[in-house]
């Protein structure tokens, strides 16, 4: 058999180390790659977590400087007042009772007593559905003279509107003084309505209500409301300019939270 030529070793040899470039050229790329998606996931992971804050400072801007009646759509956008004879004034029901009301949203009725927690403290003023209040702590806060901003799930799911509402709820917040802007607003879910009498819930159209605890005078305790189909802030001071905290059956207002 015949010896293989010099040039044929050195031929194989170029062959084998062309094929170990061609294999760390591989090996480098695709190192690469997955350098690069995980560069990618991690600057997505980072982007999410940031884009909440972000896009919060990005919405507070929008309203930076603006009055309450600056804020969201003209007082045109809601309906008339609407007024009941209001019943239940100081009728406490034990913690966890299920009460059922007769008005979407309720304006009174019983309602539990729980120091602290019911009435519910005046620090949070904006609610959504995954912190939000059982009815029968937010009617304390009614009775104590609070005016509660309902908004629907068609709302809650219109990024203006809920832009507009926190922005109303930290407008009141910054501009409170004497318990005098008792407010919170809260959504109004699928849960409150199955405890209305009826299952019944906002008008046709209608995605925003507030609803007051009034004492009314001459001893005619009357419940509040009024429907808009956007939020308003020009409604809303119009609103509590004339069912302020002070008319209400027990016109304690925020110092509520430990009655």
């Amino acid at each position: 058999m015949a010896k293989p030529k010099k040039s044929d070793r050195t031929d194989r040899q170029k062959v084998i180390d062309d094929i170990r470039r061609k294999q760390r050229r591989a090996g480098n790329r695709q190192g690469t790659v997955i350098v690069t998606i995980c560069v990618i996931v991690a600057v997505v992971i980072i982007g999410a977590a940031a884009y909440k804050p972000i896009k919060g400072w990005i919405d507070n801007q929008k309203y930076r400087g603006k009055s309450l009646d600056q804020i969201g759509a003209a007082a045109s956008v809601c309906k008339p007042v609407v007024t009941r004879t209001a019943t239940a004034a100081q009728q406490h029901v034990p913690e966890g009772t299920t009460v059922t009301y007769d008005d979407a949203p309720p304006a009174f009725g019983k309602h539990w007593n729980v120091p602290g927690i019911a009435p519910a403290p005046i620090d949070q003023r904006f609610y959504t559905a995954s912190d939000t209040l059982p009815l029968e702590v937010l009617v304390h806060n009614l009775e104590h003279g609070f005016t509660i901003l309902w908004y629907d799930d068609t709302a809650a799911k219109n990024s203006t509107f809920m832009d507009q509402i926190q922005a109303i709820a930290k407008d009141l917040d910054a501009n409170d003084t004497n318990n005098r802007l008792s407010f919170k607003a809260v959504p109004w879910t699928s849960k409150d309505i199955q405890q209305i009498k009826g299952h019944k819930t906002f008008p046709a159209g209608e995605h925003i209500a507030f609803s007051h605890w009034t004492a009314g005078g001459n001893n005619k305790s009357l419940g509040v409301w009024q429907y808009c189909s956007a939020p308003s802030g020009a409604a809303l001071a119009d609103f509590m300019n004339k069912y302020p905290y002070t008319d209400a059956p027990e016109p304690i207002g925020g110092a509520a939270m430990s009655q």
